[in-house]
């Protein structure tokens, strides 16, 4: 199994903290954000690791992982990103972490472990962590349902009520060959300018409603978090 990082975007919400390299190099608690994601990776047993870049690529050489260039990063979404690393992504399961989270190596195990097509880290707790972050929770919230089977069946709209959110999306996946190759065919139904456009979450909200793919939900409940503006920075960066 590998691991791939989503890091071609510049993190522009950040401001000054990304004028000079991409949001996964802003430190947190003493290190970029990147090694945290590295250290759980790594410490879960997973040795091949590869990046997608775009902006201020040159940066991220020193880590020496396995490169996917995202030349057009600044017109692009996720899913964009993601499908350069097909030749991964075709060839074994593969973990999928944004470049802009941070948590343990328990979130990893917990995805190596699930068998289901494509398995996605949820916090059930969700609740705590965003009213640290906002002083309304829904403002940035997304929907998050499952079933008795652990089964999404609504991700990444806008919640009216917190009853429609039973945890929040982390930005962690796990995808295998096949299921990868149900995405690519999925895909290839859309307008190039919905593909090059679309989110992960768009994406697994598509793959629910419209395919019978199923994705599933692990939940995790140690520590992590999300880094999207300097608030967020100052409110995590203390332990």
């Amino acid at each position: 199994m590998k691991a791939i990082i989503l890091a071609a975007g510049r993190g522009s919400r950040m401001g000054y903290l990304t004028e000079n390299g991409p949001k996964c190099l802003v430190h947190l608690r003493g290190k970029p954000l990147i090694e945290w994601q590295l250290e759980a990776i790594r410490a879960a047993g997973l040795t091949e690791i590869g990046v997608v870049t775009g902006y201020q690529r040159y940066l991220l050489s020193t880590y020496k992982l396995v490169e996917f260039h995202n030349k057009n990063w600044f017109e692009t979404n996720m899913v964009a990103s993601l499908k350069l690393a097909e030749k991964w992504l075709k060839a074994e399961p593969c973990i999928v972490s944004y470049s802009d989270i941070f948590y343990e190596k328990s979130a990893i195990t917990s995805l190596i472990n699930c068998s289901a097509p494509i398995a996605v880290t949820y916090d059930p707790n969700w609740l705590d962590v965003w009213k640290k972050r906002f002083e309304d929770p829904l403002t940035d919230a997304e929907t998050f349902l499952i079933d008795t089977s652990n089964r999404i069946i609504e991700i990444g709209n806008k919640p009216n009520n917190v009853e429609e959110i039973q945890g929040q999306y982390m930005g962690l996946l796990r995808i295998t060959p096949e299921s990868w190759g149900h995405i690519i065919s999925t895909l290839s139904n859309l307008p190039k300018s919905t593909r090059d456009k679309m989110s992960m979450t768009n994406l697994l909200q598509y793959l629910v409603l419209q395919t019978k793919l199923s994705v599933i939900g692990v939940p995790y409940e140690d520590e992590w978090g999300e880094i999207d503006t300097p608030s967020d920075l100052e409110k995590f960066d203390t332990v």
